[in-house]
């Protein structure tokens, strides 16, 4: 398992065009395939157009402790992509002006950001309704520093979203790095402890889970009865809803998917489960993405691939609400994984 990211290593696909290349061509531009603007036009939504904005998704830093297999952020150690707090002073000042009434934090970590906290009380006070953090749980156990994050998480009635790839060890550690497991257990207690995923209890704990290997997800309702089971059974550990996720292909996905061989028979999972019921409440319509240094995309994964949004508004320092909502959403072929089956994004199933 690698212990450095695409960028570090100097990968091909550390580079976002090389990624792209890659999508757009080969089995789609020999026509095996469709392009995924030609699926959606079929029914009458090319282009893709946003509703109404509901949620501010930031990340915060590429930066993380953990180097997972199928990181579509190519985060890690090594990243030190970081949030500065002048960029978060231009997304407060969004915030304070804008119709989200979610603030969406990821990462890498985000809790490494070293001004994570004062960007989540700032935020409080200019009135967000509904925090989410992406958090992969074992950053509440990798240093002392972080060792208080639940009950700040409490504080701030935080709606923790933590990565769980398994319920068993062997499976989660394959994903994640050796010793993942026990620690994210542990990070897990310790959130119920503070009354995190409890039942009735109003503090949200929510799991992440995405395919360990070159498949789609199964049904997001049996996963998540089965991971209530055995967390429940083994470990006493409570959480409220599983997010089934379909792994895009993208970055260090990416590279798993061409390396194994895998690539071309993945895309056609993909397409053949196209669902055109799930396009029009895909994460992009009602989600505005931040990258680090403030640059603006449709969604967390255009933004790693290098996609900015359309239109003459790209950055947040000139962010205007009723512009970005007049613009056309930029697709490619890796949308095809958030319309596949029941559909897919950061909030699980869409259809």
């Amino acid at each position: 398992m690698a212990t450095k990211s695409l960028k570090a290593r100097h990968k091909e696909l550390a580079n976002t065009q090389r990624q792209l290349e890659i999508l757009s061509n080969g089995i789609f531009r020999e026509g095996e395939l469709p392009y995924f603007k030609d699926k959606i036009a079929e029914i009458g939504m090319f282009p893709l157009k946003p509703r109404k904005l509901e949620v501010l998704q930031i990340n915060v830093g590429y930066m993380c402790n953990q180097v997972c297999e199928h990181c579509h952020v190519d985060a890690g150690p090594d990243r030190k992509e970081i949030m500065t707090r002048e960029t978060m002073e231009l997304c407060l000042e969004v915030i304070r002006n804008t119709g989200a009434h979610t603030l969406d934090l990821t990462g890498g970590a985000p809790e490494m950001n070293p001004n994570f906290r004062w960007f989540v009380e700032e935020a409080a006070r200019a009135g967000i309704q509904d925090f989410i953090v992406r958090s992969n749980l074992t950053i509440i156990k990798a240093n002392k520093k972080y060792h208080d994050l639940p009950e700040f998480f409490k504080e701030f009635n935080i709606h923790v979203v933590s990565s769980m790839p398994h319920y068993t060890r062997g499976k989660t550690d394959k994903q994640r790095g050796e010793g993942v497991f026990d620690k994210s257990i542990a990070a897990l207690q310790e959130l119920n402890a503070v009354g995190y995923g409890m039942p009735d209890s109003p503090l949200r704990l929510d799991l992440v889970y995405n395919p360990s290997g070159a498949y789609l997800p199964a049904d997001q309702t049996a996963l998540e009865r089965d991971f209530k089971k055995a967390l429940r059974e083994d470990f006493n550990i409570h959480f409220h809803n599983l997010f089934a996720i379909t792994n895009l292909p993208i970055s260090r996905f990416l590279d798993y998917l061409i390396a194994s061989e895998n690539y071309e028979d993945y895309m056609i999972s993909l397409v053949d489960a196209y669902n055109p019921e799930a396009v029009q409440n895909v994460m992009c319509t009602n989600t505005i993405s931040v990258s680090w240094d403030g640059w603006l995309y449709d969604c967390d994964f255009n933004q790693m691939l290098g996609l900015k949004v359309a239109g003459g508004i790209k950055h947040i320092k000139d962010y205007q609400e009723d512009l970005l909502n007049d613009r056309n959403i930029v697709i490619s072929q890796h949308c095809y994984g958030c319309t596949a089956g029941a559909g897919s994004s950061c909030q699980g199933t869409v259809a």
